[in-house]
């Protein structure tokens, strides 16, 4: 069990420390990184290489934005073997829609709690 915790440790760590290696040395901004994780994880998992990561890492590699993208790619397959061509528009939202959900109720949740503030 310990091994399972140190390579997800160590997997999600590598994939935030290329993430933070981009924003100091690129001029890159964070919205576009975060984009380009996902669409690397969408590309990855489209070819079938971001599942042996997931197999080893497990949450190290889930969790992060290229799990999300790698999702989707994965829903999109599903459905279009399922529903032909129209799970390409279905696929990726209904495999990821428990995700979503997570994170509007959470963004609600946050704005109810906290009180904007003026930044002067």
């Amino acid at each position: 069990m310990l091994l399972e915790y140190a390579k997800a440790f160590l997997v999600g760590g590598l994939i935030c420390a290329v993430g933070q290696v981009l924003i100091d040395y690129t001029k890159l901004t964070p919205a576009r990184i975060l984009v380009s994780y996902v669409v690397a994880g969408i590309v990855l998992g489209g070819l079938g290489l971001y599942q042996p990561l997931l197999d080893f890492a497990g949450a190290g590699a889930s969790v992060p934005l290229t799990g999300f993208g790698a999702l989707l790619a994965k829903g999109v397959r599903e459905a279009v073997g399922e529903h032909g061509l129209f799970g390409v528009l279905s696929g990726g939202v209904t495999a990821a829609a428990a995700g979503i959900a997570a994170a509007i109720f959470f963004a609600l949740l946050a704005a109810l709690i906290f009180k904007p503030g003026d930044k002067s």
